[in-house]
């Protein structure tokens, strides 16, 4: 068992020789590099596998042995000053070990089919090889300088990714602006870091936590201080894991690769906020300011999430919204003080969140089918819908992982979900009613999420979107210009009747043609009446769909992991025991069950809330697919929300509060971006016309004084006597009136 720990420090360097080995390719043979691209899934995948089975034994011996191990080593060493680096494996380290690798290793095999055609290929699975580099150092890290070196590592990683299609106005815009809005809080980070060596003398966690506790015991500290350089700690999970009021760039963040979506924004990094907090909680325990205020935003965040996907057309932009609501869950659960259900939802909503953006990403895939490369176009949720006999293995895999994120037993999310609100009427009742009613906002907005993509008829039939009534297929298509000449001729002859065919096609012929494609994703072809083709959308290929049947394993049986068995005795559920130290440690409070009795009591009232969400959504959005005659009650229904009534007042304010995301970002336009251009515009022209005005006007005058004088030596006697003289009698006249 000790040697197996004393291997884990190279747990985060697995992954970065086939980052580098791709990079270097490309650098000095990229005509090799592209030749061979797709071999270089492999090693990436192969690598990370390796990770995982590492980490997987790392969790066993900490679920057997409840121990803690830190391994350090010098780095730098002085009278005044010492600088640690070392890794730490602990539960916590161990949970977010296995949720990075399980989630990444999906998401590679996901992506080595979803950008087969991209240019970028080989870019993007350096970018994630490095990514995982960064997340698994940040994890393992054993002091908050080294946390805070992988900390910008993956938020480098995070602003490549999200901009990897970097042409598009929108995807360099959002990762300019998921730069920014995480610079604000990392410039938090690492003043709250700091502060915090300045009080304690001290970086390593350990030494930390007992040294403030002493400090604060003897009341030998600033407390006010000691709140001060916390609150700025936390502000760095805040923007990380796109809390209140730093939220605003995970929707943007969407524009990047929907893999991208499902790694770094449901799963690890978003997570790397909840799990800094979790890392911090014994310090921040000792500052009882700093647990109420992680509590409040987290409720905010539990709110305005919910309220914000309410009225989402993008179905990763309400995806997004929904992840920033259950963030939300997490850190109310922590700033309660309720360790164990913190981090059991973080893994619960880690599954079901990529697996439910996975599977927005193989819907998305589907749809370009039939408007083309074009995300305000395949990515809107009001042209889907009918999506189910045509991709039933990806709806079914939708749904439970809706079902999951609902709180609806017995999956996942239920379990995880339904201990967060109980705790939370310990805590305050206000809180939990607010907590509560956002759990059926949730079922409501996540089913509203499901019947628009895939119950009803495909809306996109019924709309025009180049001025023609056939859609040009592919007509901008992101795999690249050279597989438009292919897919167009591969189209042409799938869109043949059987009992018609071409002047160069024999009938025989194309039904040969047709044989050998079928089973190709181009398939259920139709014709219109005009004989313009039509295509269906397809299911997508086994190696995409191969990631979201593991991910519904996992979302299927991961929450028993925190299923109390047995609270009379001794045998607790796997995760208490996985956590033991920590809990032992934080002395968790969370509401403890006697037995299954009260337990299904207060889950009834979870599902209860959870089940009326879901039939008001139903109501609401089921009966609109009716027919194509009710294609104009769509597009009242995108603006209202629901059928015209008396309502609709109050619904148009709720739908445009939600769709224009709370005017937060209205708001941050003028407050913020434009009072620093303003200040930008000032500050130039103070520099250029006041600074450099004052230092070229002695310049200017200088010159001239100079050419002025220059005419003072004329090589005159006579002259020079006179101004002698003239300069004498003006000092003895000045003398004289100055003496009297």
């Amino acid at each position: 068992m000790e040697q197996t720990y004393q291997y884990a420090w190279i747990i985060p360097f697995v992954p970065l020789p086939v980052s580098m080995l791709i990079g270097v390719g490309l650098l000095l043979f990229p005509t090799a590099t592209k030749n061979f691209r797709r071999m270089w899934a492999f090693p990436s995948i192969l690598v990370l596998s390796i990770v995982m089975i590492f980490s997987t034994n790392l969790s066993i011996l900490q679920i057997n042995s409840s121990s803690i191990y830190q391994y350090v080593w010098s780095w730098t060493l002085d009278n005044d000053f010492s600088l640690e680096f070392g890794y730490l494996i602990d539960p916590l380290t161990s949970i977010m070990l296995m949720l990075i690798t399980t989630v990444g290793i999906m998401v590679l095999i996901y992506s080595d089919n979803y950008m087969a055609h991209d240019q970028g290929y080989l870019r993007f699975f350096a970018y994630l090889s490095f990514f995982s580099t960064s997340m698994l150092g940040l994890v393992t890290s054993s002091n908050l300088i080294q946390i805070y070196i992988f900390w910008e590592l993956v938020g480098m990683c995070s602003y490549l990714l999200i901009g990897f299609w970097f042409t598009r106005p929108p995807a360099a815009n959002a990762c300019q602006k998921a730069f920014v809005t995480n610079r604000v809080g990392d410039f938090g980070l690492l003043l709250g870091i700091l502060g915090f060596y300045w009080i304690t003398g001290s970086f390593e966690f350990r030494d930390l936590f007992e040294i403030l506790n002493n400090l604060i015991y003897n009341n030998e500290v600033n407390f006010p201080f000691v709140t001060l350089c916390a609150a700025l700690l936390f502000a760095g999970a805040v923007a990380k894991s796109a809390q209140f009021p730093l939220h605003v760039w995970l929707p943007d963040a969407m524009e990047g690769p929907t893999p991208i979506s499902a790694l770094i924004h449901a799963a690890t990094m978003v997570a790397a906020g909840i799990f800094l907090v979790a890392r911090l909680l014994p310090l921040f325990i000792l500052i009882p300011y700093i647990m109420n205020l992680i509590s409040l935003i987290g409720i905010i965040t539990v709110l305005l999430g919910a309220t914000l996907a309410l009225a989402q057309k993008d179905i990763k932009k309400a995806l997004a919204y929904s992840t920033m609501s259950q963030l939300g869950y997490m850190m109310l659960a922590l700033g309660m003080g309720s360790y164990r259900s913190a981090l059991f939802h973080l893994i619960t909503h880690a599954y079901s969140k990529a697996l439910l953006f996975l599977g927005s990403g193989s819907v998305i895939h589907s749809m370009e089918t039939l408007v083309g490369y074009s995300p305000d176009k395949s990515q809107n949720m009001v042209l889907m819908g009918g999506l189910t006999k045509h991709v039933p293995i990806t709806k079914t895999s939708f749904l439970l992982g809706t079902l999951s994120l609902c709180g609806i037993p017995p999956l996942a999310c239920f379990w995880s979900k339904d201990e967060i609100l109980n705790d939370s009427w310990l805590y305050s009742p206000i809180f939990a009613i607010i907590a509560w009613g956002t759990a059926g906002l949730t079922a409501f907005y996540m089913f509203r999420i499901y019947l628009l993509t895939f119950e009803g008829h495909l809306n996109v039939h019924f709309q025009n979107y180049s001025g023609k009534q056939n859609t040009s297929f592919y007509s901008i298509s992101l795999w690249g210009k050279g597989c438009s000449k292919r897919i167009n001729k591969t189209f042409r002859l799938l869109t043949m009747n059987d009992n018609e065919s071409f002047s160069f096609f024999s009938k025989k012929t194309y039904q040969n043609i047709r044989k050998r494609n079928r089973g190709r994703p181009f398939m259920n072809i139709v014709h219109f009446d005009n004989k313009k083709p039509f295509s269906y959308p397809y299911e997508s290929d086994n190696t995409m769909l191969f990631p979201l049947l593991v991910l519904v394993l996992f979302t299927l049986f991961v929450g028993s992991l925190g299923i109390p068995f047995n609270q009379q005795g001794t045998d607790l559920d796997i995760l208490s025991k996985w956590l033991a130290p920590s809990i032992n440690l934080l002395h968790q409070n969370s509401k403890e069950l006697t037995g299954w009795s009260e337990f299904l009591k207060d889950a009834i009232f979870s599902v209860s809330i959870a089940y009326f969400g879901i039939v008001i959504a139903s109501f609401l959005y089921k009966p609109i697919y009716s027919s194509f005659k009710n294609f104009d009650l769509i597009n009242s229904f995108v603006k209202t929300g629901v059928k015209r009534s008396g309502w609709d007042q109050i619904l148009n304010v709720l739908y445009d509060w939600s769709y224009n995301r709370a005017y937060i970002d209205a708001f941050y336009a003028p407050v913020f971006t434009g009072s620093i251009t303003a200040f930008g515009k000032f500050s130039n022209f103070i520099d250029r016309y006041i600074i450099d005005g004052i230092s070229n006007s002695v310049g200017v005058m200088i010159f001239l004084l100079g050419d002025l004088i220059k005419y003072l030596g004329n090589g005159r006697i006579s002259f020079y006597l006179f101004v002698y003289f003239s300069c004498v009698s003006i000092f003895f006249f000045i003398f004289y009136f100055v003496s009297i």
